[in-house]
């Protein structure tokens, strides 16, 4: 078969591509328009501030996922496009902006554009604090900060951030995290040094350890930020993402250096907003438990007798100098769940420090 009679059989398929092409377009214009009108239904009522449900977007794409089981379309593929639908008609209503450790190029803003789409208006920081800061004071309206990581555990910045402030869960992102070493022309005979932000550093350190052991390591506050920094800097390799390398004009020294190729960050979505019930939630909370033998046991019995199975149990130090721990702890189901709730009103007797963080649509 030579190149004409390959064309004469595809010329056919391509066209009823591009017929449905058009009518995905036509749905896709009807659904704008609706979505114009959702927004001038909410006005009407007064309701202007909320223009962002997550428990509406998870049910959403549950249902459409549930709908493409065993078809053609990739299930997993269904998620990110209906993201990507859902963003721009969300766009349409008003902008979201959305803060994230920065610069451009860094693992959170690729988290923060998986969950929240790209029609949003970008607002990187140059740290946590400023991060919950700015949607805090209202600069943004969501954030997204990392808050556990597979190979080194708790971000612990995120961590006591999330103690204090006033802001709430209402999504998360899991997303694999494959460290790139990054170098500005990939001749290497200058480098004196490497950059990277401490929780990568620590998730590359054998290998690392194997293959550049007289290298400096420099903590940066991203690894976008080192990225940056190498780009301008021939005696620095930096440790970040291929997005980073592309956007900063970088050559790739070595993919995936992490020291395990199953490394992931999971993240957590934040904002003044309370998502309502899903019909398939977490619940993120944080307690404290007087100091006294089988405090423990007894601040978790709740859970076991209202059946909530817990998903993530993490302590940190109080920094009292007297032994005292907070407990930050994951639970499946929504606070306004019978069961749960009772679960909690339970725990909350007993604690010495209660807080939820928020109940949220899982991933």
């Amino acid at each position: 078969m030579d190149k004409k009679d390959l064309q004469a059989a595809l010329l056919p398929l391509r066209k009823r591509i591009d017929a449905i092409d058009e009518q995905l377009l036509a749905l896709l214009n009807e659904r704008a328009q609706v979505a114009i009108e959702v927004g001038e239904v909410k006005h009407a009522f007064g309701e202007t501030d909320v223009i962002l449900k997550p428990e509406r977007e998870a049910q959403i794409i549950r249902r459409l996922q549930q709908l493409n089981h065993r078809q053609t379309f990739p299930e997993e593929a269904v998620q990110a496009v209906w993201s990507e639908v859902i963003s721009a008609c969300r766009g349409l209503e008003r902008g979201l902006v959305v803060a994230y450790l920065g610069p451009e190029g860094s693992f959170s803003e690729q988290a923060a554009l998986s969950y929240y789409g790209h029609a949003i208006q970008k607002m990187p920081c140059v740290s946590f604090d400023e991060v919950f800061r700015a949607v805090e004071t209202g600069r943004a309206n969501v954030g997204m900060v990392p808050v556990e990581n597979s190979t080194e555990g708790a971000v612990n910045r995120t961590q006591d951030l999330l103690l204090t402030s006033m802001l709430k869960v209402h999504g998360e992102r899991t997303l694999p995290i494959r460290h790139c070493l990054l170098h500005k022309t990939g001749d290497l005979k200058e480098v004196t040094r490497l950059l990277g932000h401490p929780q990568a550093l620590a998730q590359c350190h054998q290998w690392l350890s194997m293959n550049y052991p007289q290298l400096e390591r420099v903590p940066a506050a991203s690894n976008s930020e080192a990225a940056k920094q190498a780009a301008e800097d021939p005696t620095c390799l930096a440790i970040a993402g291929i997005q980073a390398a592309m956007i900063y004009g970088l050559n790739v020294v070595q993919e995936g250096i992490q020291d395990d190729a199953n490394n992931k960050t999971r993240f957590l979505a934040l904002g003044k907003i309370d998502a309502l019930p899903s019909g398939k939630d977490q619940t993120s909370l944080i307690f404290a438990v007087p100091n006294r033998a089988g405090a423990v046991y007894d601040m978790i019995s709740p859970f076991a007798k209202h059946k909530v199975s817990m998903t993530r149990f993490e302590s940190r130090p109080a920094r009292t100098g007297q032994w005292e721990y907070y407990f930050y702890v994951d639970i499946l189901g929504h606070q306004q769940d019978s069961n749960v709730a009772q679960a909690l009103a339970e725990l909350k007797e007993q604690s010495s420090f209660f807080k939820i963080l928020g109940s949220y649509p899982m991933q």
